[in-house]
């Protein structure tokens, strides 16, 4: 019997960061910046509500990015947008690009739902693949990633954009990063975060 995924309570958290009012991350994110760059987040529909899950972030700081869920009961994806020109897939192993993309795309599951993913939608399959290098050492995160060099979404995009030549848009979407590990681990943690912060 699959196991079901417990839904949080949301209803004292800001409607678009899911953060607590008093730790909003929204002033971080506003105004979105300006990318030559656009962003599509393609997500997996068990990552909507989760409050850790930093592609919702990304998707508020960068003007243009859309947010596609995938894998909702009854709803068809509209593939459309993945066949728009210059379009490439953040992913491991790509070769060089032969020039910079007009359009990222960027799976946001876990790897186990992203592999899935890629094998299932047939659009994602014939795209060129952008790789990126290892991410910076020592960082912190919400969730661990299951695999070494992994990253979240948001550091993932940071990555990508500062590769393709964006730095400013990077170096933000890095400050929202560690906003909310900062906050994450406050609220998860409660006084022992103020006890950890001393002693660190």
């Amino acid at each position: 019997m699959p196991r079901r995924t417990r839904i949080p309570d949301l209803s004292q958290r800001c409607p678009a960061c899911f953060f607590r009012p008093e730790d909003c991350l929204c002033p971080a994110c506003l105004p979105p910046v300006e990318t030559r760059t656009r962003l599509l987040v393609l997500r997996h529909v068990s990552e909507r509500l989760r409050p850790t899950n930093t592609a919702r972030w990304a998707a508020l700081a960068l003007a243009g990015a859309r947010l596609l869920d995938y894998g909702a009961r009854d709803a068809l994806l509209d593939e459309a947008p993945l066949a728009e020109p210059g379009t490439c897939v953040l992913w491991p192993g790509g070769a060089p690009l032969a020039e910079p993309p007009r359009q990222v795309v960027v799976v946001d599951a876990s790897w186990s739902q992203a592999r899935r993913m890629l094998q299932r939608i047939p659009a994602l399959q014939s795209l060129p693949r952008l790789s990126l290098p290892g991410p910076p050492p020592g960082s912190l995160r919400l969730r661990e990633p299951p695999v070494a060099g992994g990253m979240s979404t948001i550091e993932a995009i940071a990555r990508a954009l500062d590769l393709l030549g964006e730095p400013d848009a990077a170096a933000r979407l890095d400050r929202i990063h560690a906003l909310s590990v900062e906050r994450g681990l406050r609220l998860r943690m409660g006084p022992d975060y103020a006890r950890l912060a001393r002693a660190g």
